[in-house]
């Protein structure tokens, strides 16, 4: 089992803008207004794309198509997983327009790179009910140790968690993620704004976790699995310092990817802590995470699975 890959998918956005149908529980969203959004939007992702190919991570980028609008494509991680075992997994989206980011065919081009597919595991009928689950923006997989983290919120639905995690084999982790809006507290939409798995340490914003017991037993599953915890603030995961992915490059090399804006969030401290892990990658996201509310880890959709 490995934690980290060397291939992630992307999709470039063609219709990129913020997205009203999630902003009504995605906190972190705020329009931008007399720019060219979706052109300086292609401006960031090309030159984080760039970044990735640069250090030797295979980018497969697929394209969106303008016909259907889907402003938030940027984040395919929201809808799909794909596994070792060559299993796919597709999840039920929140808003009606994301629903449409779930083209199949971007997997015919995975197979065109050699990747074998085995089954599509389909929770999607689950919208019809209004139950969510948001693929791995709402589920943090600790593949290694097969657990899965998930901060509940209503677009993630325990049930349905429970369920995925029967068919993947994964012990659920389950607790509840607030953040502050205008004096309130709310909770969190998706669990990897507050939390990064890596394959040695775990970036968490343990201050969002309110109840005690909840936060005692997340703490208590990391470090049963040998994870250094590197805690942020919940000022820092504003700055996306939890939106964070591990990934491999060349020779071997680990990377934590991140945005400009969260990496300059970042301590010496913690930045020492993760270095000793493995080196940081940064580029500028700051109108995909503007007006789209996701930052870096959002952008990438691990592949997993197994070569053909």
């Amino acid at each position: 089992m490995r934690q980290i890959t060397n291939t992630i998918l992307m999709v470039r956005p063609v219709a990129f803008r913020m997205n009203e149908q999630t902003a009504v529980n995605n906190y972190f969203q705020k329009e931008i207004t007399g720019e060219n959004v979706n052109e300086k939007a292609q401006e960031e992702f090309d030159e984080f794309v760039s970044k990735l190919k640069k250090v030797g991570v295979n980018v497969i980028v697929a394209n969106d198509v303008k016909e259907d609008n889907t402003p938030d494509s940027i984040f395919p991680n929201n809808w799909v997983s794909f596994h070792e075992n060559g299993d796919i997994a597709l999840y039920p989206m929140f808003a009606e327009n994301r629903r449409k980011e779930r083209r199949l065919e971007y997997f015919a081009e995975l197979e065109e790179a050699g990747f074998k597919i085995n089954n599509i595991i389909d929770y999607t009928s689950a919208e019809e009910e209004e139950f969510f689950l948001e693929g791995t923006g709402s589920v943090l997989l600790d593949r290694i140790n097969q657990k899965a983290y998930c901060a509940i919120s209503p677009r993630a639905d325990e049930d349905l968690l429970i369920e995925f995690c029967e068919d993947f084999e994964f012990t659920p982790v389950i607790f509840h993620a607030y953040q502050e809006v205008e004096g309130k507290r709310k909770l969190i939409y998706h669990t990897n704004v507050m939390m990064s798995l890596a394959e040695e340490f775990a970036i968490i914003c343990l201050d969002s976790i309110d109840d005690k017991k909840e936060r005692k037993n997340v703490i208590k599953h990391l470090k049963q699995d040998g994870k250094e915890i590197i805690s942020i603030s919940e000022k820092q995961m504003h700055e996306f310092a939890g939106n964070m992915l591990q990934v491999q490059g060349a020779f071997s090399k680990k990377y934590l990817v991140m945005s400009s804006r969260a990496h300059k969030s970042l301590s010496e401290g913690q930045i020492k802590s993760i270095e000793k892990h493995c080196e940081i990658l940064s580029s500028e996201l700051e109108v995909i995470e503007t007006c789209g509310g996701g930052s870096a880890r959002c952008m990438m959709a691990e592949v997993f699975l197994p070569k053909a």
